[in-house]
């Protein structure tokens, strides 16, 4: 009898619903970076150290931050001023999401 394949889900789609979810519970900009590095790390180990792969994960990472960034700022300038709490927490997730993409420009240039 074969064996059942495991859905597995990848690196990328798992660390963007880990940022995901912190954004989606107001995580400070400073513990969303933080998360970002955290991600990294975990990539770094699981690789064993190889530059090339995680580089390329944490370049998609960017990528997706950067596209998540964007659709941020136009939340932003589309949200109803009036309603106060939308407005603040629209700008709330832009400044995280700009943390995060942050982080990750920070490893991709070092």
């Amino acid at each position: 009898m074969p064996g059942q394949a495991k859905s597995r889900v990848r690196p990328l789609d798992a660390a963007v619903q880990r940022i995901v979810t912190l954004a989606g519970r107001g995580a400070l900009p400073s513990r969303m970076a933080r998360e970002v590095e955290i991600i990294i790390g975990d990539w770094e180990r699981e690789l064993g150290g190889e530059v090339e792969p995680v580089q390329e994960r944490v370049q998609a990472l960017h990528e997706a931050l950067v596209a998540g960034v964007s659709d941020a700022e136009e939340q932003v300038s589309d949200v109803d001023r009036s309603d106060q709490a939308a407005a603040r927490q629209a700008e709330v997730t832009l400044v995280a999401l700009t943390s995060c993409r942050d982080a990750a420009a920070r490893w991709l240039g070092a």
